[in-house]
C-alpha cells in the first residue's frame, strides 16, 4: 500500500532527525516540518480524502498509529532536551561522600555569639542555663508573674494567642481553661524552674520571645531575650547591682558602668530600668542607653509558686539580645539580623 510506505518512510526519517535534535528551537522546527500546517505528516493526512471508501478504515487506523508513534518520538526528544537543560543547571556530578568544597569555616550568628558570651560570663558566678517552651500558657506567662487580667500586655493586640480549641500535648497547663500563646518573654522559664523545686535558684534563661510589634529598625515581632533569676536568703538590691556591673564590664570591657532608674514591673518591687554607659561603643556615641529591666522579685510571685516570701528573697533582670548586639557590634537596624546576608555574617567568622 502506497500510504503505508509513505508513513513508514516519514517515521524513519523523523526518528533519525529527532535523535539528533539538541535544543528547543531545533525541536520546534522539526515539529513544524512534520505536524505543522505544511508538514509532511499533515500532507499525508490530507490524502485521506482520495483513498477508496473500502480502504479508509484500514488506512485511518494506520494513520492514527503513525500519528501516535510520531508523537512518542517528539515527546522522547523533548524529555532528552529537558534532561540536558537540567544537567546544565546542576553542573557536573558530585560525590556526596566527599568533604564540602565550601571555602572557609562557618561562623556563629551575631545573636548566638552574644547569647553564648552572656551565658559564659554568668556561669562563672554560679548561674546555670535553663530552657522552656516557646508555646506557653497564661499562668506561666502572666498569672504567676503578678500580671492582672486587664494589663495591656495580655491584650490580643500585643500577644499572639492560639485559638481556644488548640491543644499541645507537650506543654503543660496550670489550669485546664487557660489559653495557649507564644511567650512574650522568657520569664516563664523562671516560673517553671521555681515550680520544680525549692531555692536556692540561680538561672539564666536565654531564648526567643514574640510580641505583636510592627517591624521597623528597632522592633520585631520575633526577638531574643536573656533573663536571670537569683533566689536565696537575704538577697538585696546591692547584690543585683553588683552582678549587673560585673556582667556588663565583662561583656563590654573595663570602665563600663551602669545606673538604675526607678520603674514599674508587676513581678518585681522595687523595679528599675538599667542604663549603660555607651560612649565607647561603635556607632552609639551616647552617654547612656537603656539596656534592660530589673528588680527584687515581688512577694506575690513567690506566693504563686509556693515559696514563702518571708523566708526567701531574690532578684530578676532581663534584656534583649538584639539590642545588646546592636550596641556591641555597631548594627543600626534590627532587621539585619534576620536577612541572612553573608556580608554581615562573615564579619563575625572569627568567633567571640
Amino acid at each position: 500500500m502506497e500510504m503505508q510506505e509513505q508513513l513508514s518512510s516519514l517515521l524513519a526519517k523523523a526518528a533519525a532527525e529527532l535523535q539528533a535534535v539538541r535544543t528547543r528551537p531545533e525541536l520546534e522546527a522539526a515539529k513544524a516540518r512534520y505536524v505543522g500546517p505544511h508538514g509532511g505528516f499533515t500532507a499525508l493526512m490530507k490524502q485521506m480524502g482520495s483513498v477508496a471508501k473500502e480502504l479508509r478504515p484500514a488506512v485511518g487506523k494506520l494513520v492514527n498509529e503513525s500519528k501516535g508513534r510520531l508523537q512518542e518520538l517528539l515527546d522522547s526528544s523533548l524529555r532528552g532536551i529537558e534532561a540536558a537543560e537540567l544537567s546544565t543547571r546542576l553542573g557536573p556530578p558530585i560525590d556526596p561522600t566527599l568533604p564540602s568544597p565550601d571555602e572557609g569555616p562557618g561562623s556563629f550568628h551575631p545573636l548566638t555569639l552574644v547569647r553564648e558570651k552572656v551565658c559564659r560570663i554568668l556561669r562563672k558566678v554560679g548561674f546555670t542555663v535553663a530552657d522552656g517552651p516557646e508555646v506557653e500558657t497564661e499562668f506561666y506567662c502572666f498569672d504567676a508573674l503578678n500580671t492582672p487580667h486587664d494589663h495591656p500586655a495580655r491584650d490580643a493586640q500585643d500577644t499572639f494567642y492560639f485559638p481556644p480549641s488548640t491543644r499541645f500535648a507537650n506543654v503543660s497547663r496550670h489550669r485546664p481553661d487557660e489559653r495557649y500563646l507564644l511567650r512574650t518573654h522568657t520569664s516563664s522559664v523562671q516560673v517553671r524552674t521555681m515550680l520544680k523545686g525549692p531555692p536556692p535558684i540561680r538561672i539564666v534563661s536565654p531564648g526567643r520571645a514574640y510580641r505583636r510589634d510592627a517591624t521597623d529598625a528597632s522592633h520585631s515581632a520575633s526577638f531574643h531575650q536573656v533573663e536571670c533569676l537569683y533566689v536565696d536568703r537575704n538577697v538585696t538590691v546591692r547584690d543585683l547591682k553588683a552582678l549587673i556591673d560585673y556582667l556588663f564590664e565583662s561583656l563590654l570591657g573595663p570602665g563600663t558602668t551602669t545606673r538604675f532608674r526607678p520603674h514599674y514591673f508587676g513581678y518585681t518591687e522595687p523595679s528599675f530600668e538599667v542604663d549603660l554607659s555607651a560612649r565607647h561603643l561603635p556607632k552609639v556615641n551616647k552617654e547612656w542607653i537603656e539596656i534592660g529591666g530589673c528588680g527584687i522579685v515581688d512577694p506575690e510571685v513567690f506566693k504563686s509558686v509556693g515559696y514563702d516570701p518571708a523566708a526567701w528573697t531574690g532578684y530578676a533582670f532581663g534584656m534583649g539580645i538584639e539590642r545588646l548586639a546592636m550596641a556591641l557590634y555597631g548594627i543600626d537596624d534590627i532587621r539585619a539580623f534576620y536577612q541572612n546576608d553573608l556580608r554581615l555574617l562573615r564579619q563575625f567568622s572569627g568567633g567571640s
